[in-house]
């Protein structure tokens, strides 16, 4: 177990190293300017902000391990995301991804879905490339990709952790309802970004 953690933070690691050699191209402003940039970008985004307490939520519903694993999962494969935004590289249909994020995964905390762990790992995985890149491709000129990098990641478990407070309400019977509410808010959330994404 201690490996496999020690494994997914050197990934994440990687791919934020690999994000300082394109920030060789933005480097400008200082390391804590990138670091609140990045860190403010993912919660002042709505649809950013429902899908990632919704990754918390769905974990804390589904208990061990899926608690930690999706949150980890999650960032792991956004910063990921993220690299592929930095280098430009062309990815269509993000704002549709990150809508359906929303949908999908509030409908699974909203129905109480169980699917098998490695499925939901691999759901997560998907949505969390669309945030990343958003991320990666918004980079303001001037700022540090590193720092930047960091920022958000640190902002994206943040709200993992929130989701994971509000789903611990789960295991009692008045705390179902609230769990599986705010699932369907987050999914009501989703759906109102997907029709602006398609209008």
């Amino acid at each position: 177990m201690r490996g496999g953690s020690n494994r997914n933070t050197g990934l994440v690691v990687t791919a934020l190293l690999l994000s300082a050699g394109v920030a060789e191209a933005h480097v400008g402003t200082g390391g804590a300017s990138g670091l609140a940039v990045g860190f403010l970008h993912p919660i002042t985004g709505l649809d950013h902000v429902v899908a990632m307490i919704a990754v918390g939520l769905w974990g804390a519903q589904l208990g061990k391990p899926a608690i930690w694993l999706l949150p980890i999962t999650f960032p792991l494969v956004m910063a990921f995301g993220g690299f592929l935004g930095l280098l430009g590289v062309s990815l269509s249909g993000v704002e549709i991804g990150i809508a359906l994020s929303g949908i999908l995964l509030g409908a699974a905390v909203l129905a109480e879905i169980r699917p098998p762990l490695v499925a939901a790992a691999i759901l997560v995985g998907v949505f969390a490339i669309f945030h990343g890149y958003a991320h990666g491709a918004e980079l303001p000129p001037g700022e540090n990709a590193l720092f930047f990098s960091l920022g958000f990641v640190i902002a994206t478990g943040l709200l993992h952790a929130t989701g994971i407070v509000i789903g611990l309400l789960y295991q009692w019977p008045w705390g179902k309802i609230t769990v599986r509410a705010a699932g369907g808010a987050v999914g009501a959330v989703g759906a109102l970004f997907l029709w602006n994404a398609l209008a």
